[in-house]
C-alpha cells in the first residue's frame, strides 16, 4: 500500500492505493485547514470504508439477491463485506491499486480484476488532479472479459455535516427504500428531501437514490465561511444521498453525510431498462469525471 499527497497553493489531497481512496481533502484557509471531505483518523490498513471518498467500479450500490440475468445468462455474486448480505459497491474499494503516475498536482492509480468471485474481468484507472481551487476526479473502466456485460461508475464521498450545512442538488425523482436497503418504488421528491434550492439535511436515516439530476451540486458550511461546488459529466445523471443513524452506526453523531454521483440506480442490473448501466463489449471502455471546486470567503480571488 502507498499513501501519496497532492498539493498546490489552495488545496491538499492525501490518498491511498488501498481502494484508491481519498483520506484527506482540505482547503488552505488563512490560518487553518478547512476540511472539504470528512477527515477520518489515519489507520495502518487504510480501509476505504473508513476513508473520505472511494470509487465505485464496475458498478455502485447493490444487486438484489446478488443475482442478475444478462443476454440470457444468469450471473451470481457473493457478499464482499461481513455486515451486508449483498455484493456492495463493486470491487474497486476493496482492491489494492497500483500508483502509475505521481507529480505534485496529479496522480493516477490502476487496477485489474479477473473473475475473482464476480462475472467481471476489467481494468480500471482513477486520476486525481489539482488545478487551482479545483480537484478533478476521473474514472475509467475497460471490459477485459470474454462477453458483454453492464458497467457503471461513481464515487462515494463523505462530506462534513455541521450545524449549518446546506445542500443544493436538483433532482426530479427518488427511489423509496425497502427493508433490505434496495429501492422499491420511484416517486416524486418529497418536500423535506427537495434540494432544488439549498436546504439543511435532515438528522435522520436517509438512504435514497435520486434521478433526473443535472450534474451540479453545492455544499455550504456557513459557519466555516466555505462552500464546495461539484460538477459532474453527463454520464452521472443520478446521485445517492446517505445520512446514517446512531442506531445503525455506533458512535455516529451526524457529523458527516455521503453524496454519491452515480451513472446508474441501485439494483440497476435487475431493471427492465438497465437503470443507467452501459453495455460494454470486450475491449470497450466507459469513463467519466467530476470536478470539486472550493470557495472560501477568506480567499481574495
Amino acid at each position: 500500500m502507498s499513501v501519496f499527497t497532492l498539493e498546490n497553493e489552495w488545496l491538499v489531497l492525501q490518498a491511498s492505493t488501498n481502494g484508491a481512496a481519498i483520506w484527506r481533502f482540505f482547503a488552505k484557509g488563512e490560518s487553518d485547514e478547512i476540511p472539504l471531505m470528512r477527515a477520518p483518523e489515519a489507520a495502518d490498513d487504510r480501509l476505504a470504508a473508513q476513508s473520505a471518498c472511494f470509487p465505485l467500479v464496475p458498478f455502485g450500490n447493490r444487486i438484489g439477491g446478488n443475482r442478475f440475468v444478462y443476454d440470457g445468462v444468469a450471473y451470481a455474486l457473493a457478499p464482499n463485506t461481513d455486515w451486508d448480505e449483498h455484493y456492495l459497491h463493486g470491487d474497486g474499494w476493496t482492491t489494492e491499486w497500483r500508483l502509475a503516475e505521481h507529480t505534485r498536482s496529479r496522480a493516477r492509480v490502476v487496477m485489474r480484476h479477473d473473475d475473482a468471485g464476480t462475472p467481471y474481468s476489467y481494468e480500471a484507472a482513477q486520476t486525481f488532479a489539482l488545478d487551482g481551487s479545483t480537484l478533478a476526479l476521473s474514472l475509467e473502466v475497460v471490459n477485459r472479459g470474454a462477453t458483454a456485460l453492464p458497467f457503471g461508475l461513481g464515487w462515494h464521498p463523505y462530506f462534513p455535516l455541521t450545524a449549518g450545512t446546506t445542500l443544493r442538488a436538483p433532482a426530479s425523482a427518488l427511489w423509496l427504500e425497502g427493508a433490505d436497503w434496495l429501492p422499491t418504488e420511484r416517486v416524486a421528491v418529497p418536500a423535506d428531501l427537495d434540494f432544488a434550492t439549498a436546504r439543511e439535511l435532515p438528522r435522520r436515516w436517509v438512504n435514497h437514490g435520486f434521478e433526473g439530476w443535472n450534474g451540479t451540486c453545492e455544499i455550504a458550511w456557513p459557519e466555516r465561511r466555505a462552500r464546495l461546488k461539484l460538477d459532474a459529466d453527463g454520464l452521472f445523471g443520478r446521485y445517492f444521498l446517505f445520512v446514517s443513524d446512531p442506531q445503525f452506526e455506533a458512535g455516529y453523531n451526524y457529523e458527516f453525510f455521503a453524496f454519491e454521483p452515480m451513472s446508474h440506480c441501485a439494483n440497476a442490473h435487475n431493471t427492465s431498462d438497465g437503470g443507467g448501466l452501459r453495455r460494454l463489449a470486450p475491449g470497450e471502455s466507459l469513463r467519466g469525471s467530476i470536478r470539486l471546486t472550493a470557495e472560501l470567503n477568506s480567499w481574495k480571488r
